[in-house]
């Protein structure tokens, strides 16, 4: 092999380190929100199941203010 062809193979090889590592930081932030997310759903969904069940929060909600 040349010396100049050594060197572009090098080259590639970086590159494609950083873009594995840019994939990996990408892949971990997405997991992450993911995670976020599904807690939250769950914590909507036992909300929505509390409500649903005559919870404390659905007793006021249909209350009529005082006004009326």
């Amino acid at each position: 092999m040349t010396e100049d062809r050594l060197i572009e193979i090098e080259i590639k090889l970086s590159r494609q380190e950083d873009l594995v590592e840019t994939l990996n930081q990408m892949v971990y932030r997405q997991q992450k929100k993911i995670d976020e997310l599904e807690t939250l759903c769950a914590a909507l969904a036992r909300r929505i199941v509390a409500l649903q069940s005559g919870g404390t929060d659905s007793n006021t909600a249909n209350e009529k203010p005082p006004h009326y």
